[in-house]
């Protein structure tokens, strides 16, 4: 049966990627220029389906077996229906005078959108699409912050099934015109065996280092979680080996687990592919997919040196040492054996710098990848393994269409009823003129929404909810949306959800809940950073390279502080101490850090922050020193 699918899937992705192809390099095979809802329909129509066998409703018995099988040719059918009317609904303008009958298809449609949400992403993504999907309905009976236009439930279907706002709105527009490329090469990355070559490359570079095999983890989870995008298959992937190398240097399962989660949760927004979210960003922001990714560049390197300096804090502490020289793969031979990987990315990165590039990088480097991996791999190179990819692509492809076009009725609810503009209105005015506050209120709506959906569904209805709040007040818009994006990121790690803290317990073999609080302290930079770049747009490239060069330096000194603070254990001083003094210290230590953090952040007055900083300064100074000197003392009797 698994081999039935596999090639079932594998010949049902082929026109998938053909109607891509065509359409983002505009080959014009098919003898006319599609309209954009004729191929976003037709994405549907051939990808839907396939979420209700990929996803059955159960594993076994017949009748629930031929329910799915029901559910999918009436899916298709459905989807199959719009893409024959597509052109009457432009020129109709059905989304707000449709026919009957396209009344009732429309109906069929979001009940199967619902249903094919839920299978993927979960019930609680579904409770929310139901809810606002059906916002218009009732929005005129709401409370004054949350009310709005109200219309009938058959033209509120009707426009999300009709409309460029909703289903077919941006979430599936950026998926059907960008991401499917980065999809592609991502699975092929995946399949071809790149997760050991980073594995075996970060091992061979750093692997002998104290606490090698956790660094090692920084390397390989974020060269693969950047390519992915998936925090969960990033932690599979590469913690079943980094998680017992860990464990085998004497990190315990607890901290093992919690460094794997914060390194594959930090890795979604690490240039430069980042996942789907990057896209979708652009898209909102009306931007080059490369401007998001520079302005990624230096909240990601700060998180990675946070945890860098975290894991050496503790490898010290505890004189843990790196792996045994004997167990530590050849440079060399990695590079031989898997020098294409690069030679892959290469290509992906060279191609993308050049603008209007980015839709067609991945297929040439897809390309490049799978060439070589045939000249490399020819004796090992079956048909079976090639089908499998195609297949793993088709199954990448409908998790993802599945949940955005369940996302895209969140979307349209809001913009029809005028939810999406008056929301944003009301939080500033909570807010008053205080911008920490609507930050903090921010940050925690970000954090409740990312603890039930994927990263991209959070930043996707939060782009239109709360995005514009933080705008109005004056706040950068790119720095804006990756705040967004950073504190939906934190439920990864943050219980009591903690999805990728619990993923890499499970195989730590170790307590959910005690790796989901390591978690939060190896990651703690992470709950800092999003006001650090958003209160100062310098820090994601939105100022001139002066004020960017000198923002970075006291950013990189203020995460390295609040990293040391947070272990108590800080290069060529040693330990910060034990017991009260050792608090004391901590304590001062990450307070100089936070300083340093947000020195030039221009809604913070410099003046006051460096008076603060040197006395903070003056004053670890001589508490390290006392420190220092009683521990040379004899103890007295």
């Amino acid at each position: 049966m698994n081999r039935l699918l596999t090639a079932t899937l594998a010949v049902s992705v082929l026109p998938v990627l053909f109607l891509g192809i065509e359409r983002i390099f505009n080959m014009g095979i098919i003898g006319a220029a599609l309209i954009d809802n004729l191929y976003l329909y037709l994405i549907l129509t051939l990808v839907l389906p396939a979420t209700f066998v990929i996803y059955p409703i159960r594993r076994e018995g017949m009748l629930f077996r031929l329910l799915d099988a029901v559910l999918a040719l009436l899916c298709f059918g459905v989807f199959l229906y719009f893409s024959f009317s597509s052109y009457k609904i432009v020129s109709f303008a059905w989304e707000f005078a449709p026919p009957k009958i396209a009344v009732v298809v429309a109906i069929l449609a979001w009940l199967l959108l619902i249903e094919a949400a839920r299978r993927v992403g979960g019930l609680a993504v579904t409770v929310v699409i139901i809810v606002f999907s059906l916002y218009p309905v009732f929005a005129e009976y709401l409370p004054g912050p949350i009310a709005g236009f109200s219309q009938p439930f058959d033209l509120t279907i009707a426009y999300h099934l009709m409309s460029k706002e909703s289903v077919l709105g941006i979430p599936l527009r950026a998926f059907a015109n960008l991401v499917i490329g980065f999809i592609v090469f991502g699975v092929v990355l995946q399949k071809t065996g790149a997760g050991d070559f980073f594995n075996n490359f970060a091992l061979a570079l750093i692997g002998g280092a104290r606490g090698g095999a956790a660094k090692v983890s920084i390397l390989a989870s974020g060269g693969m979680g950047s390519m992915s995008g998936s925090v969960v298959s990033n932690i599979l992937t590469t913690g079943a080996v980094t998680i017992p190398a860990m464990k085998r240097t004497g990190f315990s399962s607890r901290h093992a687990a919690a460094i794997e989660a914060c390194a594959s949760t930090g890795a979604v927004l690490m240039p430069p592919v980042m996942g789907a979210t990057a896209f979708v960003m652009a898209s909102f922001l009306n931007v080059p997919y490369w401007t998001v990714a520079v302005a990624a560049a230096i909240p990601s390197i700060l998180f990675y040196f946070a945890l860098f300096i975290q894991i050496d804090c503790y490898a010290a502490r505890y004189n843990l040492t790196g792996l045994p020289r004997s167990e530590l793969p050849s440079l060399k031979a990695v590079l031989a054996s898997g020098w294409h990987y690069l030679a892959g990315l290469l290509v992906l990165v060279v191609i993308m710098v050049n603008p209007g590039w980015e839709r067609v990088a991945p297929f040439y480097a897809t390309l490049v990848l799978l060439v070589l991996d045939l000249v490399m791999e020819h004796k090992r190179a079956t048909p079976e393994k090639y089908f499998t990819i195609l297949a793993e692509i088709m199954r990448a492809i409908v998790a993802l269409v599945a949940l955005l076009a369940g996302i895209g009725l969140i979307v349209g609810g809001m913009v029809v009823s005028g939810l999406a503009g008056t929301l944003a209105n009301d939080l500033v005015f909570i807010a008053g003129s205080s911008v920490p506050a609507l930050l903090i209120m921010g940050g925690i709506t970000s954090f409740i929404f990312g603890m039930g959906m994927t990263v991209t569904a959070s930043y996707i209805f939060l782009a239109i909810v709360l995005s514009p709040a933080l705008t109005q007040a004056g706040l950068n818009p790119l720095g804006v949306h990756l705040f967004v994006v950073y504190w939906s990121m934190l439920s990864f790690i943050t219980p009591p959800v903690a999805i990728g803290s619990f993923v890499a317990a499970s195989l730590a073999e170790e307590k959910p809940l005690a790796v989901g609080f390591q978690s939060m302290r190896f990651g703690a930079v992470m709950y800092i950073l999003p006001f650090m770049f958003v209160l100062n747009p310098a820090l994601v490239f939105q100022d001139d390279l002066n004020h960017v060069a000198v923002s970075f330096l006291c950013a990189v000194a203020g995460v390295f502080l609040i990293a040391s603070g947070m272990q108590g254990q800080m290069a060529r001083v040693g330990s910060l101490g034990r017991g009260m003094m050792g608090a004391l210290n901590r304590g001062l230590t990450i307070a100089l850090g936070v300083c340093c953090a947000f020195a030039f952040t221009p809604f913070v007055a410099f003046s006051i922050v460096a008076a603060v900083a040197v006395v903070l300064a003056v004053s670890l100074a001589a508490s390290l020193f006392a420190t220092k000197r009683a521990e040379r003392l004899p103890n007295a009797v």
